[in-house]
């Protein structure tokens, strides 16, 4: 049996253990909880003699101690550890992973025995021997570590966090092959962020919060109490729950100062406006009336100017046409090939002898036939009403 009493372990002047004590028997999984930076991976470590820490206490594995043993000692007394993020060999086979786990002397002799066993455990390792383990997916990588860790033929097995990164398929799948290794008489101590399933395989649980085990009880216990569920699991249960329609709608709050633009306008009116959008879709369109543009002077009496915006467009895009159409059409002789008048009359300031302004509509003179197939160009000269012929 691993035990741990009173192990604590400090960075400089930060405490990141204090005083934890659990224990954990072959062919059972105690999880360890808690948030981040509560000292799960700090208490893997401790155990694991990897700890840059300085780490104080006792920790014990068949009655013989631990604390203070280097990594590969600590080993060899039957405690192996998975760390997170794998660490395999991403470069060499999956078989050549396998066996380098069974380095220790504990597991030299009974090598093929380990390795018949650990095939029975994850039959998908003898099918991929010899691909290279980067090659893999996530979930099979980490399938590669436990097994890797599974060859030093420990009594003892921890793992950190050995969902993530994980989809939930392959990680309900993790799990179902930890419950494979528990039945095979290993005892597994399982540091996991995934509370659900990790309580659902595991027997007892641990409760660490800021470097201090503050409960210790069976994992059916902590599954099952609410404040458990609420910490950890992300509600207070199913239980006595109340149904939707039956819970009112709590009026919003905005807070003085505050703008309320991160509040919906739904919450905020208490409409369906999904329901409200479709019946006004529903409703014929209204469309205003033409907007009418007047000149004055002398063009307000001219009825070409009383025109709306939507005539005149189409006006200056028919006229567009039309000379699109007569330029690329083959010359012929007569006088259907003049050119083209202006789009529309030119316009043009003249200041009053009182300083005021007042807008008079100027045409420009009559320009000489084009030749056959040809658009003449004409440009106003500045400041004067005479045209000059350009092409």
């Amino acid at each position: 049996m691993l035990e741990v009493k009173g192990l604590s372990a400090t960075y400089g002047k930060h405490r990141a253990l204090d005083g934890a004590s659990l224990q954990v028997a072959p062919g059972e999984i105690a999880v360890i909880l808690g948030t981040n930076g509560a000292g799960k991976s700090t208490l893997l470590k401790s155990i694991a003699g990897i700890c840059e820490g300085r780490v104080s206490g006792s920790v014990t594995m068949s009655g013989e101690p631990l604390l203070g043993l280097p990594p590969h000692k600590v080993v060899e007394r039957g405690v192996a550890l998975v760390p997170e993020g794998r660490g395999i060999f991403g470069d060499l086979s999956v078989r050549d992973n396998l066996m380098l786990g069974a380095n220790p002397e504990r597991a030299r002799e009974d090598q093929a025995q380990a390795y018949d066993r650990l095939i029975s455990l994850f039959p998908k390792l003898e099918e991929r021997a010899n691909q290279i383990a980067r090659t893999m997916s996530g979930g099979e990588q980490q399938m590669v570590a436990i097994g890797r860790a599974m060859m030093s033929n420990p009594v003892i097995l921890m793992l950190d966090e050995p969902s993530l990164g994980l989809s939930p398929l392959l990680s309900k799948e993790l799990f179902q092959n930890l419950k494979a290794v528990r039945a095979a008489g290993l005892g597994i101590l399982l540091v996991e962020q995934n509370a659900r399933l990790s309580l659902g395989i595991a027997d007892r649980g641990y409760l660490l919060e800021n470097g201090e085990i503050l409960r210790e009880d069976r994992a059916e216990v902590l599954r099952n109490d609410p404040a458990v569920q609420a910490a950890y699991l992300g509600g207070s249960g199913t239980k006595n729950r109340p149904t939707p329609a039956a819970v009112p709608r709590p009026a919003p709050v905005i807070p003085r100062g505050k703008s309320n633009s991160s509040i919906s306008a739904a919450a905020i009116s208490g409409v369906d406006m999904t329901a409200l959008l479709a019946r006004a879709s529903a409703r014929p369109i209204r469309r205003p009336a033409p907007r009418t543009i007047t000149l004055e002077g002398p063009a307000r009496a001219s009825p070409a100017r009383a025109l709306t915006q939507n005539d005149r467009l189409r006006t200056a895009l028919a006229q567009i046409e039309d000379a699109a159409r007569q330029a690329r059409a083959p010359a012929r002789p007569g006088p259907a090939h003049a050119a083209l008048p202006p789009l529309r009359p030119s316009i043009r300031d003249r200041a009053s002898a009182s300083g005021s302004a007042r807008m008079e509509a100027v045409a420009p003179p009559s320009p000489a036939p084009a030749q056959p197939g040809k658009v003449q160009v004409w440009r106003r000269r500045p400041g004067s009403a005479e045209f000059d012929k350009e092409m």
